[in-house]
């Protein structure tokens, strides 16, 4: 658990809030003073967040944009301010690799959903209380495929994460004017949830020993190991840093 940060007043919204990364950065925020609204699809997930010290915890599509704006502005009128907005939900939906011949439309479209549309319209809601502040930290929650070809070869899940860097980076520009910052993490492979140990089981002894031979630490990443990048961003130490791409993955040989 992070103990080096000190979140006390300050607020904040997490999505993909039920299991894995964003769970543990639910865990992390609350721990360290913040109040905590949980965001997802999951409702019974959500329970383990408020568990995990979430003070308000809300179960919604964050693809549909006129509920989202509904529910955060619930929320900024709950905690009085947003300061932070962290969105991690996303990740590949069920989906696996297959031919692109055999992609069709509406699997390709709703990984567009969960990883980019989900983001944007949650920037966009708390946008206008950021602004009235005058500062305020949002963080993504993008990928290593974002940044070259996905592991998972699903190529919509490549598209989208790239779509994501490049949604972070126009967004710092337009808000860094206003005390805004906007930075995205993006994470090498990180067991947090089924899909990913679904993923994890498909590559089989050899796969599994070539991935981890392909990192510098030679390990897997962790949820916490997220968490604390998303802490550092979230935080007044990084109030000069805006537009950028943490990659943490352990290194890449």
């Amino acid at each position: 658990m992070s103990a080096t940060f000190d979140f006390s007043g300050k607020t904040a919204i997490v999505t993909g809030a039920a299991q894995g990364i964003g769970s543990a950065i639910v865990a992390f925020l609350s721990a360290s003073g913040a109040k905590v609204a949980a965001l997802d699809l999951d409702a019974a997930g959500l329970e383990s967040a408020r568990e995990a010290g979430a003070a308000r915890v809300d179960a919604l599509d964050l693809s549909d944009q006129a509920r989202v704006g509904e529910i955060i502005g619930e929320i900024g009128r709950d905690f009085g301010k947003i300061d932070i907005l962290v969105t991690a939900a996303g990740g590949v939906r069920g989906q696996v690799a297959q031919p692109l011949e055999n992609v069709g439309e509406d699997v390709w479209r709703q990984l567009f959903e969960a990883n980019v549309d989900a983001a944007f319209f949650c920037t966009q809601a708390v946008a206008p209380l950021m602004k009235a502040q005058g500062a305020g930290r949002i963080v993504t929650i993008s990928s290593g495929a974002g940044l070259r070809p996905s592991l998972t070869g699903i190529q919509a899940y490549s598209a989208a994460k790239h779509a994501l860097v490049g949604l972070t980076k126009q967004l710092a520009l337009e808000l860094g004017p206003h005390g805004i910052t906007v930075n995205s993490v993006a994470p090498g492979f990180v067991l947090s949830n089924p899909a990913t140990q679904r993923q994890w089981e498909s590559y089989g002894e050899a796969g599994q020993q070539r991935l981890i031979e392909g990192t510098h630490m030679r390990r897997l990443g962790t949820p916490e190991d997220i968490a604390n990048a998303v802490m550092f961003l979230s935080s007044d130490l990084a109030g000069w840093i805006s537009g950028q791409i943490l990659s943490v993955d352990g290194g890449r040989a």
